[in-house]
């Protein structure tokens, strides 16, 4: 850390959504990537957040907590691991993929309990929060889905060309990895640099995410912010597995 820039936590005024945020390289050592606490959860901050590689996560009973973790861990989108097992599903191709298609459900899913996981974090503050983010065509879901019932999925923040990854869930085998697949196949395909998924993990690693300094990670991400959107968010037919598991 340099002088410039001590580690300290900062608060934010709830009823200032514009406020800037502080520099990130200030957040706290440990726990890794703490950066300020309070706030609200507005779109103008939210999106404010994202773009200085800044997210919020915290439980339901607790202040809002913003954090910009020192390494990042991303998945560059034409290097995410297929093991032969995901591959054989793929090629069975009992399932469909879509985008945006149940945004709410997907949500829903992605806030229920999970073994291992970081528990019912997604609470009703943050799930309004993202759910107005979709509104506005910045929010997106990728939905799996098998005889019309949805199978996994996940959801992020999609700004210029980096997709900022929130969360995912699964009812199914590899149904998260089928939505991380086609996404990233579909983001390669749209000249995305990055999809950020926070914190690394042994899972993720699997998958074929690496990490990357914070710094670099920014400037990366900052200059895919530049980079025009996509028209729509819609799978190529490449990548969106059988229409005969879409419901109707």
């Amino acid at each position: 850390m340099t002088a410039a820039h001590p580690a300290r936590l900062h608060w934010l005024d709830p009823r200032q959504p514009a406020q800037p945020f502080p520099d990130p390289a200030g957040a706290l050592p440990d726990p890794n990537g703490l950066l300020a606490i309070g706030g609200d959860l507005s779109s103008i901050r939210l999106l404010n957040a994202y773009r200085e590689g800044i997210f919020p996560w915290f439980n339901p009973d607790e202040p809002i907590l913003w954090w910009s973790p020192d390494p990042r861990c991303v998945f560059v989108p034409s290097q995410v691991h297929i093991s032969h097992s995901l591959a054989k599903r793929i090629r069975q191709c009992d399932y469909a993929v879509s985008f945006d298609r149940a945004f709410g459900q997907t949500l829903a899913a992605c806030a229920g309990p999970r073994r291992g996981g970081r528990g019912t974090w997604l609470g009703p503050e943050m799930r309004a929060a993202y759910q107005s983010l979709h509104r506005s065509s910045v929010a997106h879901s990728i939905e799996v889905w098998r005889d019309g019932a949805l199978i996994g999925g996940l959801y992020g923040i999609a700004i210029g060309r980096i997709f900022f990854g929130e969360s995912m869930f699964s009812t199914a085998t590899d149904a998260s990895k089928l939505a991380l697949v086609h996404l990233a196949q579909q983001l390669h395909d749209w000249g995305f640099a990055l999809i950020d998924c926070q914190v690394a993990s042994p899972h993720l690693l699997t998958l074929g995410a690496t990490t990357m300094t914070r710094a670099d990670f920014r400037a990366a991400s900052q200059q895919a912010q530049q980079q025009p959107a996509p028209l729509r968010w819609q799978f190529d037919a490449l990548h969106a597995g059988n229409a005969k598991h879409l419901p109707a």
